[in-house]
């Protein structure tokens, strides 16, 4: 849902593995925003949406409510 963010647990720094679309091996340690992203898309592929791994709601909900100075940043104000 647009607008809506939420904090959930992730690793800082990552390892993984796979073959690139031409199926040349891929190998890679990432860390940071990097990490992130990787771990969010990962678990799209089985079926995990982030609000499933939220361990603090009160840190969930729409930007401008929780985080209006980012919401303010994004122009959503």
């Amino acid at each position: 849902m647009p607008g809506l963010r939420g904090q959930v647990p992730r690793f800082k720094h990552i390892r993984y593995t796979g073959f690139d679309e031409l199926g040349k091996p891929i190998d890679k340690t990432v860390s940071d925003f990097h990490a992130r992203v990787v771990q969010h898309e990962c678990d799209h592929l089985i079926g995990i949406l982030y609000p499933a791994k939220v361990r603090d709601f009160s840190q969930f909900g729409y930007v401008e409510t929780l985080f209006p100075e980012l919401a303010a940043l994004e122009g959503k104000t």
